[in-house]
């Protein structure tokens, strides 16, 4: 069978095949297009950050004592208001006085009694002296009179000290603040039966607050480094997390710590001394104490840049043929939007930043510089 092709059948041919393979050619080249995307890149940078832990803390006014009867009686008269702030000295409290009046009157009068006694014993050791001297009587009879007289000076003191004892007891009636501070909730009203104990209220002293604080001993031996290193009074400066998240305006000082370890936890407590000027901090408020560390030189790799299998890291990094490979690393810390690395990546290394789920290893790609520098500026924000 012979096939004959004229002129214009075989110049048709050329066109049609000439314009199919442009049209393959250029799909080609837009596969070729979706295949090379653009993504983001950051450059790995070490630089020197400050590093922080929040530590659960226990609030404490400086001085907090709790205000309790010393005598039993009718509450007779309440000075003050709950959540008063009140001066040292100032009255709170009126307890029933009469009995207690009564019995330092009694307890007067009984000492004076002692006093005469002992007035009249004096005069009969001068008699029965002159006695003696005179030797109308023995002499056995001088040394029971001075017995005697010892005897009446010994109940002049304890008349003396009856005296004292209930002058002490009616002044117990009369409760005055041990301290400027704030009063606590009153539980009893006016007119109150109170016993020898009750509890009346409580003040605290507000004008600074302590923050108990327990930290791990690696945390310690971290802080003791820093106090050696010269960094004492940097490593003594704390914050303060409110229970709402906010963070307490006034800068905090770790005053002393306890002198063992706690056994069960291996922590030790801390105390951590902070101005509370507006009275914002109340007694066994809560919140977290934020400590601070310096790092130096601080490997950087941005937490967006990471995943994770089987509970090891992985970033994405960028080879010179702009191909990816995948590359496992060791963080150290793990910062709000960072790690530290401790291992497997180095200064100047890229990295992929975003869109490393749409990656597999040696996919090419066209990156798109994001500087570190901005991240760490975002990060602050």
């Amino acid at each position: 069978m012979i096939i004959v092709i004229n002129k214009v059948s075989y110049l048709c041919f050329i066109v049609l095949s000439a314009f199919l393979l442009g049209c393959s050619a250029k799909g080609q080249v837009k596969v070729s297009d979706k295949e090379v995307s653009q993504v983001p890149v950051t450059q790995l940078i070490a630089v020197d950050t400050v590093l922080h832990n929040d530590y659960v803390a226990d609030v404490q006014a400086v001085k907090h004592v709790e205000i309790r009867a010393r005598v039993e009686g009718f509450l007779e008269r309440v000075y003050i208001d709950e959540g008063q702030e009140v001066k040292k000295g100032q009255p709170l409290f009126r307890i029933s006085a009469e009995e207690y009046e009564a019995g330092l009157a009694k307890a007067k009068a009984n000492l004076r009694n002692a006093i005469a006694e002992a007035m009249a014993a004096e005069l009969e050791v001068g008699r029965v002296k002159l006695l003696v001297e005179n030797e109308v009587v023995s002499l056995s009879e001088l040394d029971l009179a001075k017995a005697k007289l010892k005897a009446a000076n010994a109940k002049v003191e304890e008349a003396r000290s009856a005296q004292s004892n209930a002058s002490t007891r009616l002044s117990y009636t009369y409760i005055r603040a041990p301290f400027s501070g704030m009063i606590d909730r009153i539980p009893l009203k006016q007119g109150s039966y109170v016993e020898e104990g009750t509890l009346l209220t409580s003040v605290s002293d507000l004008a600074a607050a302590y923050a108990y604080f327990n930290v791990s001993e690696r945390e310690y031996l971290a802080l003791k480094k820093a106090q050696q290193k010269g960094q004492a009074s940097r490593s003594n400066k704390v914050k303060l997390v409110l229970a709402d998240g906010t963070l307490y305006p006034y800068p905090g000082t770790i005053e002393t710590m306890e002198g063992v370890f706690d056994a069960s936890t291996g922590s030790i407590a801390y105390r951590a001394r902070f101005p509370n000027p507006n009275k914002l901090l109340k007694h066994h408020s809560t919140g977290k104490v934020r400590l601070f560390s310096e790092v130096n030189d601080a490997l950087l790799v941005p937490q967006k840049a990471t995943f994770e299998i089987q509970d090891q890291s992985f970033v994405y990094v960028v080879g010179r043929d702009n191909k990816v490979k995948i590359r496992s690393f060791r963080p150290k810390v793990r910062m709000p939007h960072f790690y530290i690395v401790e291992e497997g990546l180095q200064p100047g290394e890229k990295v992929v930043y975003e869109g490393i789920q749409d990656l597999r290893e040696g996919t090419p790609i066209r990156p798109e510089e994001v500087p570190m520098d901005s991240l760490l500026l975002l990060s602050s924000l």
